[in-house]
């Protein structure tokens, strides 16, 4: 089969999805006019590992639409929305995704996706790269693209280390993505995520944030909107500096663990809440990750140290500690926006996919000419980009005048 999904009678209602996500993606929808007219991405192979939503949807679409020929396979298991999952099959893409897979099932529908020997490669978190240079090194490959934080990290250490195998577009170091995908998207998703998996009331919480990066400022930002106390826990002094000047808290999570109710972690790195901060969490402490891998909790400390756990409702865990405390983990430490909410609005997912189009079409076009190396968005992709996202939404921007022009131009003019 070309496929392999949940239920293809669910397509119907993830077709209704799809539509509701192209109504909100006008940059990227004046992309696929685009590429339906020029075709540019004619005779392609893509295999891509993205959060199977209704905006990714959108997106393989218009390189399907371009001339390509896709292969999709989820980056998480507990991240695909399998009514949008059905409705691609339908429209022509390979789908190899669906809600609950397990790790043997991830890796098994990235080998699926690899089948068809794609030409350029689209990742989400490094996965899929990182698989093709482990498994695939007879793949030949125009280049690659990047979606997060943490895929671009670890390209970036393949780069340094002399083993990158072909050029990567790192889409997540767009201006068009990272300010508003990182920060404004995974801040809103986030609580509602957050939300939806609990019904608590933000006002009034002590919220700790474990990171202060983009996604973490987003999510400190809104939190501190809805009327929590919020915290930050950086290991960076430029970022925590950062975080100070902005007015939140900033102090190491050990002291953190005693004072936080809800707690988010956000850094892309290993084991950032372990049991030594658990066991000083106050009873009813609520634990949730927005970092692209389950790994910053140390989720398998906190069942291995719990009496008994117990399933609230979906996506809320409750694990009794020796010491009779409750701790509430969500989404058995997954991406929470994703895993326990819809992912990102599409509005912002507009932006993210089509610096993916973009970029796509860029390293097709230049096929043979880049160096194995991570490259940022072109300058001209990303201004694209904004414009496009302006003129969606009825903006007008004010237009230099030639004088103006010039005099930026010019060194001799002073005071």
């Amino acid at each position: 089969m070309d496929y392999k999904v949940k239920d293809l009678s669910l397509a119907e209602q993830g077709k209704k999805q799809i539509e509701w996500a192209e109504i909100h993606m006008p940059a990227l929808m004046e992309i696929r006019k685009q590429f339906e007219k020029e075709k540019p991405l004619q005779g392609l192979r893509i295999s891509a590992v993205l959060h199977v939503t209704k905006e990714t949807a959108v997106l393989v679409k218009t390189l399907k639409i371009g001339g390509a020929t896709v292969a999709l396979a989820g980056s998480n298991p507990l991240s695909t929305q399998d009514d949008v999952a059905a409705a691609l099959v339908e429209e022509g893409i390979r789908v190899f995704a669906w809600r609950g897979e397990t790790e043997k099932d991830y890796y098994d529908n990235i080998k699926e996706i690899l089948k068809y020997e794609p030409q350029i490669i689209m990742d989400d978190g490094g996965d899929l790269h990182a698989y093709v240079h482990e498994n695939m090194p007879q793949l030949k490959l125009f280049g690659g693209t990047e979606e997060t934080t943490t895929g671009v990290i670890r390209l970036k250490a393949m780069e340094e280390q002399g083993v990158l195998r072909y050029p990567v577009i790192a889409v997540n170091n767009a201006f068009t993505k990272y300010l508003f995908d990182n920060r404004i998207g995974t801040g809103q998703s986030t609580i509602d995520g957050i939300l939806r998996a609990t019904n608590i009331l933000i006002a009034g919480k002590v919220a700790v944030v474990a990171g202060y990066g983009w996604v973490g400022r987003g999510i400190a930002q809104r939190l501190r909107g809805m009327g929590a106390r919020v915290i930050v826990v950086e290991v960076s002094p430029l970022r925590a500096l950062e975080a100070v000047m902005d007015g939140f808290d900033v102090m190491p999570m050990s002291k953190a663990a005693e004072l936080g109710e809800i707690f988010i972690t956000a850094t892309g790195n290993i084991n950032v809440i372990r049991k030594e901060h658990i066991l000083k969490m106050k009873d009813g402490a609520i634990l949730a990750n927005s970092g692209h891998f389950n790994v910053e909790i140390d989720v398998k400390g906190l069942k291995e140290m719990a009496k008994s756990s117990r399933l609230i409702r979906p996506n809320l865990e409750e694990y009794e500690l020796p010491n009779g405390k409750r701790i509430y983990l969500l989404a058995e430490g997954r991406l929470v926006n994703l895993a326990a909410a819809e992912g990102h609005p599409s509005e912002v997912m507009d932006l993210s996919f089509s610096n993916q189009a973009l970029s796509v079409k860029y390293i097709y076009e230049n096929r043979g000419k880049l160096e194995n190396k991570v490259y940022n968005v072109p300058q001209e992709i990303d201004e694209t980009v904004a414009k496009l996202k302006l003129k969606g939404m009825g903006i007008e921007i004010e237009p230099m005048t030639q004088e103006q022009i010039e005099y930026m131009k010019q060194w001799r003019y002073g005071t």
